[in-house]
């Protein structure tokens, strides 16, 4: 059975760093997509980046600052950098068995299966 455990979050100021981390069972690379969510307080969840062997995928707001990352020890990594107050948000792992699909909209959580507890982020001013 699939099991997702985020870790990795924390306070930081602006302009910081956080690496946070998806320790995932049952996932075999290359059968799965793999991606990172957060949902803030007031919004929905929403997708922010996504990986599967040969691709990845960023939303807009995070192109440059974030980077996304797969062990071959089905660990996955969110690398975020230049944080903003505007990061702020619970963030979860989450996969999905479509071998690494990226045409079936990998930013979007209703075509994702499974999902970790998440790791808050929180990012003062």
């Amino acid at each position: 059975q699939v099991q997702l455990v985020e870790s990795g979050g924390g306070s930081v100021q602006s302009g910081g760093s956080l690496r946070l981390s998806c320790a995932a069972s049952d996932v075999t690379i290359g059968r799965y997509t793999m991606g990172w969510f957060r949902e803030a307080p007031g919004k929905e969840r929403e997708g922010v980046a996504a990986t599967a062997p040969g691709w990845t995928s960023y939303a807009d707001s995070v192109k440059g600052r974030f980077t996304i990352s797969q062990d071959n020890k089905n660990t996955l990594y969110l690398q975020m950098n230049s944080l903003k107050p505007d990061d702020t948000a619970m963030y979860y792992c989450a996969a999905r068995a479509d071998r690494g699909n990226r045409n079936l909209a990998p930013l979007a959580p209703s075509n994702y299966d499974y999902w970790g507890q998440g790791t808050t982020v929180t990012v003062s001013s």
